[in-house]
């Protein structure tokens, strides 16, 4: 009917303009938000694995045991516990990972690994044992997360720390272990706050 007037070429590629716009501003919108909600998966998962390894870290090093080698001939007993900057060795009464049999005594070594599989390493050994700190054991837990680590060690109570710590001369426990552990987080490391565990109050 001639009385009746259709959309001008005009009119239909400005509203197809329009449409293609809103459109893009929606899918920029869409990505954005599922690029917001990969990296907050990603860091959610970062740091429920940080929050795994400090639980064994505190729950192992809490349990800390003055453990004493037995005097063989001229070589006197001495405390197994190694502390450098970078690895720590000791004896713990709660293994990192239980075995089917109960053991008393377990010696634990924490530091980075330095094989095909870089990351935090940790290695245990049921004692009484020869080279209870062997390090030629295979790790029973590495975590690839974890890209550095530090180590001091509490020496007394007014508040001063060191880098290391030799229980054969030093006799006793540091009161405290305080760990820093670097985290690999969207690709970037960044240094986690220090975490202190307290040891047990014991002596030799």
């Amino acid at each position: 009917m001639r009385g009746q007037r259709g959309f001008t070429l005009m009119e239909v590629v400005i509203a197809l303009t329009i449409v293609a716009t809103l459109l893009v501003i929606s899918f920029a919108g869409l990505r954005v938000g599922l690029a917001a909600w990969q990296r907050g998966d990603e860091r959610g998962q970062v740091l429920e694995r940080s929050r795994s390894v400090n639980q064994i870290i505190t729950r192992t090093l809490a349990s800390a045991f003055p453990y004493q080698t037995a005097a063989i001939g001229r070589e006197t007993a001495k405390l197994l516990f190694e502390g450098t900057a970078d690895r720590v060795a000791f004896v713990t009464s709660t293994p990192p990972f239980p075995g089917p049999d109960p053991i008393a005594f377990t010696a634990v070594t924490l530091g980075l690994s330095k094989g095909a599989a870089p990351g935090l390493a940790l290695t245990q050994k049921a004692l009484p044992n020869e080279k209870p700190f062997d390090p030629a054991l295979t790790p029973a837990f590495v975590d690839g997360v974890v890209t550095g680590v530090r180590f001091r060690y509490l020496k007394d109570s007014k508040g001063q720390w060191t880098d290391e710590w030799d229980g054969a001369t030093e006799k006793i426990l540091p009161l405290s272990i305080e760990v820093t552990l670097t985290i690999l987080q969207a690709g970037r490391p960044v240094e986690q706050p220090p975490l202190v565990v307290s040891l047990p109050v014991t002596t030799s």
